[in-house]
């Protein structure tokens, strides 16, 4: 039995709170539209390994905590607070909006929208 779309948004999520990026892209369409809204597109699951695997690698500790989701068939949106707990005890907490489109088991598209000058100002203190 195929994994509903909430899911495969759960299982992508959980593998990232183990900081194993590799098993979270298996649930990652290989031409999948990855956005941080007012930031930057990224096309392909290369592209995205490159963006989020040195905020996995360089964090001690990973958890996007989700506070609310609701889900169809092929969409998941879930308000969230993705943290990153960095060495020397810094910890980068970012309240967002994500939004997953999933088909044939993979997410083909995630988009998150958040307030990009908080997360500027945490990246630079």
């Amino acid at each position: 039995m195929s994994k509903t779309a909430q899911e495969v948004v759960g299982a992508f999520i959980a593998a990232v709170n183990a900081k194993d990026l590799d098993a979270a892209l298996a649930y990652v369409a290989d031409d999948v539209e990855y956005e941080n809204v007012g930031m930057s597109v990224l096309q392909g699951k290369s592209a995205m390994s490159e963006f989020l695997g040195p905020f996995v690698s360089n964090a001690e500790r990973v958890f996007f905590e989700v506070h609310k989701e609701l889900a169809s068939d092929v969409l998941v949106m879930n308000e969230r607070t993705d943290r990153f707990f960095l060495p020397g005890g810094k910890e980068i907490a970012i309240r967002l909006m994500g939004i997953f489109e999933v088909a044939e088991g993979r997410i083909i598209v995630w988009r998150d929208y958040f307030d990009t000058a908080s997360f500027a100002a945490q990246m630079a203190g």
